[in-house]
């Protein structure tokens, strides 16, 4: 069964920090690589930060760089998301998603890279 659950969602103030986290089921684990996505109010679902499993390159969203930090922990199949200096921009359903084998990390990431989807959790930032 695949399974793709989030958790650590939540309302901060702007410059405040929150983790999400998502537990993966091991077949889906196997993909190769997973990422977070976030889709905020009238905008498209942008890709925010992915790492492979086998660790080696990671990708950031330029608006997040240097805020965001990806981080998997093999053993437990978690995919967690470290949220720092957090601004009302950042506002948005968070999505943890594993992407279709072979995927590169040197390029924009696009919804149409996800093989599976997490039901998302909400982040709100209030200036």
């Amino acid at each position: 069964q695949v399974q793709l659950v989030e958790s650590g969602g939540g309302s901060v103030q702007a410059g405040g920090s929150l983790r999400l986290s998502c537990v993966v089921s091991l077949g889906v684990y196997s993909s190769n690589c997973m990422a977070w996505f976030r889709r905020a109010p009238g905008k498209e679902r942008e890709g925010v930060a992915a790492a492979y499993t086998g660790g080696g390159s990671t990708y950031y969203a330029d608006s997040v760089k240097g805020r965001f930090t990806i981080s998997l922990d093999n053993a437990k199949k978690t995919l967690s998301l470290q949220m720092n200096s957090l601004k009302p921009e950042d506002t948005a359903m968070y999505y943890c998603a594993a992407l279709k084998y072979g995927t590169s990390l040197s390029s924009v990431l696009r919804p149409d890279d996800v093989n599976y989807w997490g039901q998302g959790t909400q982040v709100t930032v209030s200036s």
